[in-house]
């Protein structure tokens, strides 16, 4: 099953502090929803661990996460596959754009997706509005991370 996702979110915080929250492994960690385990790797990806529930299937996924196209502070293209054991796979890629916008920093992002085995039996609406809830998580997570991060820097 391939479903795509596009949005926007506007973020109170400088373009280059955004970027750099965008590849610390230490921010991204506490903005993914269920996420366990994340590191950096020396290919300059991720490696992950995260646990996640959409309906009554629940799994813990094991992936990569690689960076390409990369256009500091501007932004990049992130791709990766998991997997959830019997619950099945996902995989995508996403084109994350940053632009400034009076003193904040837009952040734009193109999602194409694909999963299979119990998760792509739950149905498209099912799936697309996980996907959209855990989209929505992270940003909020990823949003109330900067301001912190935007202290840290200016100290």
């Amino acid at each position: 099953m391939a479903m795509t996702m596009t949005g926007e979110i506007q973020l109170a915080a400088p373009r280059e502090v955004v970027w750099a929250a965008l590849n610390d492994p230490a921010v991204l960690k506490i903005c993914i929803p269920g996420c366990e385990e994340l590191e950096k790797t020396d290919d300059g990806g991720f490696r992950a661990i995260a646990r996640m529930r959409v309906g009554p299937v629940s799994a813990r996924f094991k992936g990569r996460v690689t960076l390409n196209d990369l256009d500091p502070p501007n932004g990049y293209r992130i791709s990766g596959e998991g997997e959830g054991g019997v619950a099945g796979f996902a995989k995508g890629a996403a084109v994350v754009g940053l632009a400034e916008e009076n003193g904040a920093t837009v952040l734009s992002y193109e999602v194409e997706a694909q999963i299979g085995g119990k998760l792509a039996q739950l149905g498209q609406r099912l799936i697309n509005g996980a996907a959209k809830k855990l989209a929505d998580e992270f940003f909020i997570n990823f949003a109330n991370a900067l301001p912190a991060r935007t202290d840290e820097t200016a100290a």
